[in-house]
């Protein structure tokens, strides 16, 4: 058995940010951002794929009505986190603007 020996730790993903440890990094809020963008992207995919089978169910296709049950179920409560997530950003930046300087 051979064992590679190790070329470099530079090549390892996410070891390049260790260098530019001191430099303050820009705040862009872009994290909060992505995070709700892609809370609601998978919303609307988990909407249409209960769509997808409630339809399915109507028309007599469906094998399995635990599937839609779940689908549905699954975007009802994934909606309801999204909403409570948005709340909750929005109160804190309200209450941000009601700070004293």
């Amino acid at each position: 058995m051979t064992i590679d020996a190790i070329t470099s730790i530079s090549q390892v993903a996410g070891t390049g940010y260790l260098a530019q440890v001191d430099q303050p990094a820009a705040v862009t809020g872009t994290g909060f951002e992505n995070a709700l963008t892609g809370a609601i992207d998978n919303a609307q995919a988990l909407q249409g794929e209960s769509s997808t089978l409630a339809m399915q169910a109507i028309t007599g296709d469906l094998n399995d009505i635990h599937a839609a049950t779940i689908a549905s179920t699954r975007a009802a409560v994934t909606l309801e986190l999204v909403a409570a997530v948005r709340n909750k950003g929005v109160d804190a930046f309200n209450e941000i603007l009601r700070m004293q300087a």
